[in-house]
C-alpha cells in the first residue's frame, strides 16, 4: 500500500464539513523586504514597459492629461488644486490595473493584450468598487479639510490668481506648514491602504477590506523600506510633473509596472491559483 504523495491534491471537504476559509488580512504571510528591493522594482517595471511600450504609452498620456487638467484647476481654483492633487492618489490605482494585468501576463509567459488591459477591472468589478469608494471618501475629507485651512489661515478664500509663488510667499509659512501636515496625513493614509491593495484584488480572491487591512499591515511592519517606496513613487512623479508633465509618459507607466513587482515582492504568487 503506497503512502499518499506530498502534492497530491487535497480532497474535497465531505459532505457536511465546512470548507476551510482563506486566510484573512492579519494572517496572510508577509515576506521579509530590503532597502534595495525598491529599485529593483523600478527596473522591474522599466523591463515590463520595454516590453509592451505601446501599451505602456497609452497610460502614460493618460497620467499626463491628469496633470494638465490639474494645471488648468490651479490657475481657476488655486485652494483646490493640492487637495485634488491627491486625484493622482485616488486615480492613479486604479489606472494602473491596466499596467499591472500587463505586467501579469507578462509574468505568465503570455503575450499582453491592450483590450484586457482595458477591461482588467471587470472581473472583480465588486471589491474594486467599495475599495473605490473609501478613497473616495478620503478624498472628500481631504479636500474638505483643506478648504478648512485655506478659510483659517486667511479669513475667507484669497485670490492668488493662479500664482505658486503669491501661494507660497514666506509670510505664509503657518498655512504652508498646516496643510502640508493635513496632506500629509490623507496621503500616508491613502498610500497606506492601497500600496498593494489593487494589485492584491486583481490577482487573488480576496474583498476590499481584506486587501486594504493587508496592505496597512505591510507598510506598518516595513516602515523603513515601504517608506522608501512612497519616497521614491512621490519624487519621481514630482521630477515627471517638471517638464510640462511629459515626464509621465515615462514615469507613469514604469511606476505602474513597478507596484505590481513590489505587491509580488511582498505577498508571492496566490497558492490558491
Amino acid at each position: 500500500m503506497s503512502l499518499p504523495s506530498e502534492h497530491a491534491t487535497p480532497l474535497p471537504p465531505a459532505e457536511g464539513e465546512a470548507a476551510p476559509r482563506p486566510p484573512g488580512a492579519f494572517s496572510l504571510p508577509l515576506n521579509t523586504l530590503r532597502l534595495s528591493d525598491p529599485l529593483r522594482w523600478l527596473l522591474l517595471g522599466l523591463r515590463d514597459f520595454r516590453r509592451a511600450p505601446g501599451i505602456g504609452l497609452f497610460y502614460g498620456v493618460c497620467f499626463a492629461a491628469m496633470g494638465w487638467a490639474l494645471l488648468q484647476v490651479f490657475h481657476h481654483a488655486p485652494a483646490w488644486v493640492l487637495a485634488l492633487s491627491a486625484g493622482f492618489l485616488l486615480m492613479g490605482p486604479f489606472l494602473c490595473m491596466g499596467l499591472y494585468r500587463v505586467s501579469q501576463q507578462l509574468e505568465a509567459g503570455g503575450r499582453p493584450d491592450f483590450g484586457d488591459s482595458l477591461f482588467a477591472w471587470d472581473r472583480r468589478t465588486g471589491a474594486l468598487a467599495l475599495f473605490g469608494l473609501v478613497l473616495l471618501a478620503l478624498e472628500l475629507l481631504w479636500g474638505r479639510a483643506a478648504l478648512v485651512v485655506f478659510a483659517v489661515s486667511f479669513h475667507g478664500m484669497p485670490d492668488f490668481k493662479g500664482s505658486l509663488l503669491k501661494l507660497l510667499d514666506p509670510s505664509h509659512l503657518g498655512f504652508i506648514t498646516a496643510y502640508l501636515a493635513v496632506g500629509a496625513v490623507f496621503a500616508g493614509l491613502i498610500y497606506a491602504i492601497s500600496v498593494i491593495s489593487i494589485p492584491m484584488i486583481l490577482d487573488r480572491q480576496v474583498d476590499a477590506v481584506t486587501a486594504g487591512l493587508c496592505s496597512l499591515r505591510l507598510v506598518l511592519t516595513q516602515g523603513p523600506v515601504m517608506l522608501l517606496w512612497g519616497g521614491l513613487i512621490t519624487g519621481l512623479v514630482v521630477l515627471a510633473m517638471l517638464p510640462g508633465f511629459l515626464g509621465l509618459l515615462l514615469v507613469g507607466p514604469v511606476l505602474g509596472h513597478a507596484s505590481w513587482h513590489a505587491y509580488r515582492a511582498a505577498l508571492g504568487p496566490d497558492p490558491a491559483a
